[in-house]
């Protein structure tokens, strides 16, 4: 990372500013302004977020906020209600509250003697879910966001659910959420309030994974917040950005498609970050291209930013499967317009022996896989942090069925959504399919490039899901994770087909058998024609920030992904552990402040391969932060287990001021099976 010794602008920072809301709360703020924005007002850019300005994200807010102050904006960092110094509670994610603030926020802002009347909005994950939502509702000032690692539809593609199918990852951010909600306010900011104000958030706290467990299908909870819902409701322009190896890469081509106004992607290899940090690389010059793109809609400058193509991916090329990279092979590559004319299916048939070009004989192919299928398939989501990647799957495949191809004679590169198509049936009334796409190289080593879940209940939708009738055929579809890769000559493609896919989600009821008919089944990859003119594309730029800020490391921490079978029973468990920072980043001081800030999290899932309902997932969490004079501990335990008819998760909640335990509260709560 190249640190930009000197900025067209000299900054000053606000360390603590007050937004007034209309019902009289107020919302907590950190600025970065140029100097002189007093004398000569500038555009605002809001980022609007719950993880605390004054601690939580300020390692990363300095060099980004600090670097657009410095090029001419005022760069806003503002926490929502109930989080970080902001007054009021925070009941969930995406409320209608918390776009009403934000219209307010706006409003504010344009307001302000040293901003010219325009605001753009930003951000990455939450960040970005809210850039999108508050678009939608379309508040005068606002003429441009950026919005990075995000969806626009909160069922089908959050940490919540994939396919209709439960995603792990719903308890893992569920009990994050709990330690972070529980953090108190500064009292170096709010003064001997502090400590009431933390008693009442704790004690409004919701058990956030069950509040989000109660909703199982795509109903009116999931469509509040979906921009997908009515994408021309958005009418100011877009950039969207991801990262293949991100859980939310596939909104990226969704809103390029469904968005009518002048909109740009762009797609890296990188896991849940920002560009600038992008894991595996290569990252880019995220914060060049960001202020590329409000000098064009907030300046009104000709930077050339939409004369460039719609959709520029990075195309991988084939790696040997491994779960840590930091760098992935492959080049840049664009399209001017999304979808993009040129690109095709190609169809492969599955047939009794393999995938075959053309049509292949009617067999059935009978599929019943341990629950331990899925051990390899690493995180749903990447965050550029060792193991998370999936392993060779090879370990997978004794579990699945899998379908090679001939070898290629030749490159062949797709871009898009492969898409499986089956006529399927099962034993079952509630039944999961996972269907893995594998670069397949000449020694036999399998990389997964995509991967796509349905649970055969939601086959016609998510909103109404209806049971299997056992021994009835279907046809159902199961479209995979979008990717840009290259398979090369020589290698093959392999389908894997299996009834589980474990701990990534949720295992059906009851073990299945399926029956998937060959010869009427296929598989169809998005082929991506060469395009010459990818040979002149402009280079991105190298990542560049600001300074950062100042911060000591007291200690390192230490990271670890285990899994371990129990060859008496068959019981296989994994451990991801980080101490010293949720990914063992080691224990920070922020100078500044004089704050320290350790956080540690154990996640132990266990499963039989005979047994879904042996299914276990227990979290360990403790969040220590604080000064000498301020020492606060947070420690969360989360557990889920099931029956055939009912999730039942527990949860215990601590909260300590020093040796003192300030706050207890403990969750046992049942919740219905809906189909899942």
């Amino acid at each position: 990372m190249k640190i930009a010794a000197s900025l067209p602008n000299r900054v000053r920072v606000v360390e603590h500013l007050l937004i007034p809301l209309g019902d009289g709360c107020r919302l907590a703020a950190r600025a970065w302004l140029p100097e002189d924005a007093e004398s000569r007002p500038v555009p605002a850019i809001l980022e609007y977020i719950p993880y605390r300005k004054r601690d939580g994200t300020r390692p990363r807010d300095e060099p980004m906020h600090g670097y657009f102050a410095g090029h001419g904006y005022a760069a806003i960092r503002v926490d929502m209600r109930g989080s970080g110094e902001s007054d009021g509670l925070l009941h969930d994610e995406y409320l209608k509250q918390e776009q009403d603030d934000a219209l307010e926020v706006i409003a504010w802002l344009a307001r302000q003697p040293w901003c010219s009347g325009a605001v753009g909005m930003m951000g990455k994950s939450w960040g970005g879910f809210n850039a999108l939502q508050v678009a939608a509702r379309q508040p005068p000032a606002l003429k441009a966001i950026i919005t990075v690692c995000s969806t626009d539809d909160r069922y089908a593609d959050d940490i919540h659910y994939m396919g209709g199918c439960l995603l792990n990852d719903n308890l893992w951010w569920g009990a994050i959420m709990l330690a972070y909600s529980a953090r108190p306010p500064d009292p170096a900011l709010v003064g001997e309030g502090w400590r009431e104000t933390w008693l009442k958030r704790l004690a409004a706290m919701p058990f956030f994974p069950a509040l989000w467990l109660a909703h199982q299908r795509r109903d009116d909870y999931w469509r509040h917040g979906s921009i997908s819902e009515d994408y021309a409701a958005i009418r100011c322009p877009v950039y969207a950005i991801g990262g293949w190896a991100d859980g939310y890469s596939n909104a990226v081509p969704r809103l390029l498609a469904g968005l009518t106004v002048p909109r740009k992607g762009l797609i890296g290899p990188w896991a849940h970050l920002y560009p600038h940090d992008g894991m595996p690389g290569p990252a880019m010059g995220f914060l060049q291209e960001a202020v590329r793109w409000w000098d064009h809609w907030l300046k009104g400058r000709a930077t050339g930013i939409m004369d460039e193509p719609m959709l520029r991916a990075w195309m991988e090329d084939y790696r040997p499967p491994q779960t840590t990279v930091s760098h992935s092979p492959g080049r840049w590559v664009a399209e001017p317009v999304w979808p993009s004319p040129r690109i095709a299916p190609r169809r492969w048939t599955l047939a009794a022996d393999g995938l075959a070009e053309g049509s292949a004989p009617t067999s059935r192919l009978i599929l019943a896989s341990p629950q331990t299928v899925g051990m390899a398939a690493g995180e749903w989501s990447g965050f550029g942090v060792p193991g998370e990647l999936p392993a060779d799957q090879r370990i997978e495949d004794g579990g699945s069925v899998a379908l090679d191809s001939a070898p290629l004679a030749e490159p062949l590169a797709i871009l898009g959504a492969p898409l499986v198509e089956l006529e399927i049936e099962v034993d079952r009334p509630c039944a999961l399919l996972c269907a893995r796409l594998s670069d397949i190289a000449p020694d036999g080593a399998a990389t997964r490039v995509s991967y796509g879940l349905l649970n055969l209940t939601h086959r016609d939708g998510h909103a109404d899901p209806k049971p299997l009738v056992p021994g009835e055929r279907y046809r159902v579809a199961i479209a995979m994770n979008d990717i840009a890769h290259v398979f090369a000559s020589g290698h093959r493609l392999r389908l894997a087909l299996s009834t589980s896919y474990w701990p990534m989600a949720w295992p059906s009821p009851l073990p299945v058998i399926a029956a998937i008919l060959a010869g009427a089944s296929h598989l169809d990859l998005p082929v991506r024609p060469p395009r010459a003119e990818d040979a002149d594309l402009a280079p991105l730029p190298p990542p560049e920030s600001a300074p950062p800020m100042p911060a000591t490391r007291v200690r390192d921490g230490r990271f670890s992904r285990t899994v371990t079978m129990d060859l008496a029973t068959g019981e296989c468990c994994q451990v991801v552990r980080g101490e010293g920072g949720l990914f063992g980043e080691g224990v920070l001081r922020l100078d500044e402040i004089g704050t320290t800030l350790d956080h540690s999290l154990t996640r132990e899932t266990r499963i039989r391969p005979d047994d879904p309902l042996s299914a276990r997932i227990a979290i360990d969490q403790r969040y220590a932060m604080g000064r000498p004079d301020w020492p606060i501990v947070i420690e969360t335990r989360t557990a889920m287990s099931a029956t055939a008819e009912t999730f039942e998760l527990t949860g215990e909640l601590d909260a300590y001021e020093g040796s003192v335990r300030v706050f207890s509260t403990n969750w046992r709560q049942a919740v219905p099976r809906d189909l899942v």
